[in-house]
């Protein structure tokens, strides 16, 4: 099942995900972006933000506004659904309007395919050291395996020596309904704290992240000078 965690309120971007995309609000043109890969599901916060999902047709539930993160309004939102804990659950951002379909059902097939292999799964694609002083795009460095090594807002690796290759994160996640509940039992990390990123909570407790390349063109909303970026590439 495809879970997308629409949170009204944004520090960033305010109301970011009713900003019109294409004619329909930001996290709507998400869910219909990847509406054939898999069951949608919208974890909201919102009552005006479950009718507009259920007037577009899609599966909502109502979840409580006070989670600090989207992993733990998607993990309260498999508990009221009742889900199998081997149930594999992706997680696709409500501010990435522009993901690509195929890589959703690539993704869903990676894991799939390694559900033994790792407690999370996540995404990165390549990009040139232009982009990677840019606070907004997470990086990834990874082992030679796969598995991520540690996730940041500086420049990693940082280039003593010619480093013109990095890792950007893209922000899809997929874990069992088994490895969401204990992700969402640990305690916030130092780490997440300090970077705001929730992912490291799971590197800090010892686990594993398998990471899957892609290659991606899509613009995730993070604030405003995205969205135009976004819409000037992608909806002139």
């Amino acid at each position: 099942m495809i879970v997308i965690p629409a949170r009204l309120a944004s520090t960033r971007f305010h109301n970011k995900i009713l900003e019109p995309i294409n004619g329909v609000p930001m996290f709507i043109a998400t869910a219909k972006r990847v509406q054939n890969v898999d069951e949608i599901l919208i974890a909201v916060d919102d009552e005006e933000v479950l009718k507009i999902a259920k007037k577009h047709g899609f599966k909502a539930v109502m979840t409580s506004k006070d989670h600090q993160s989207g992993t733990d309004r998607i993990n309260e939102a498999v508990k009221i659904l009742k889900l199998s804990e081997d149930e594999i659950i992706i997680n696709v951002q409500a501010d990435e309007p522009f993901i690509e379909p195929e890589n959703i059902a690539k993704f869903k097939k990676f894991c799939q395919e390694n559900s033994q292999k790792a407690f999370m799964f996540s995404c990165y694609k390549k990009v040139d050291d232009s982009l990677v002083d840019d606070k907004n795009l997470v990086k990834v460095v990874t082992d030679r395996c796969g598995f991520a090594l540690y996730f940041s807002r500086s420049r990693i690796p940082f280039n003593r020596a010619d480093c013109k290759s990095y890792k950007a994160h893209l922000g899809i996640y997929g874990y069992s309904a088994k490895a969401l509940d204990e992700f969402c039992l640990f305690e916030t990390s130092f780490l997440e704290i300090v970077e705001k990123l929730e992912q490291l909570r799971a590197l800090e407790n010892g686990k594993k992240i398998a990471m899957l390349e892609i290659e991606s063109e899509s613009i995730g909303i993070d604030c405003e000078d995205d969205l135009k970026r976004a819409l000037d590439k992608f909806c002139k």
